[in-house]
């Protein structure tokens, strides 16, 4: 079983496969926000990994983050539980002002992954 570690949570085991919105509410206990229910809409599932990112990505996140000009984050509504991760739980109900998290998303991916790699950071010098 990967184990999950969640910055200011602690260390959980989680099923293989599962989803990493799912594990950080479910297993974890993070009150992640969820607002679109889990269908790579709102970004509000973002986590940003301090070690484990996954590689791969769906086609989904990549395009949501891409147009919200977002970096250095992953939706956690995109990614399984494949293997030990390390992350910061950067968007939670807590001090977000909404009354809950969101609809519950499903327990498999949606919309249906078509999966890619994420691409490599930028070279700061602009090569």
């Amino acid at each position: 079983m990967p184990k999950l570690t969640v910055e200011n949570f602690g260390t959980v085991e989680v099923p293989y496969g599962k989803r990493l919105v799912l594990a950080l509410e479910q297993d974890a206990g993070v009150d992640v926000l969820h607002a679109c229910g889990g269908f790579a809409r709102c970004t509000t599932c973002r986590v940003e990994f301090l070690e484990g990112e996954p590689e791969k990505m769906t086609e989904a996140e990549k395009n949501k983050l891409a147009e919200r000009e977002l970096e250095g984050v992953r939706l956690s509504c995109q990614i399984l539980c494949e293997h030990d991760m390390t992350l910061r739980a950067i968007s939670r109900l807590e001090g977000s002002g909404r009354a809950d998290a969101g609809p519950e998303p499903a327990p498999e991916i949606t919309p249906e992954p078509v999966w890619t790699t994420k691409l490599p950071p930028e070279d700061p010098s602009g090569e």
